[in-house]
């Protein structure tokens, strides 16, 4: 009968050891998660950012071929 009970023990004992991994794996996927948002949201802003710049020059440009003809 005791050696029922160590066992048990033992596997209750390895259950919450993987719990405590997958647990660990969980929170760490959501920060990897996290920062893959805050860098792709920093790049569309850039992108954002470089395509006003980008249609600002083209409209300047075309304002100046009208004035040129």
């Amino acid at each position: 009968m005791s050696d029922i009970k160590q066992q048990i023990f033992q596997e209750l004992s390895n259950l919450e050891d993987a719990v405590s991994r997958l647990r660990s794996s969980a929170v760490f996927a959501g920060r990897q998660t996290d920062l893959e948002v805050a860098i792709l949201t920093e790049q569309v802003k850039t992108l954002r950012d470089k395509n006003k710049r980008a249609t600002e020059m083209i409209d300047k440009s075309v304002d100046i071929l009208k004035k040129l003809q």
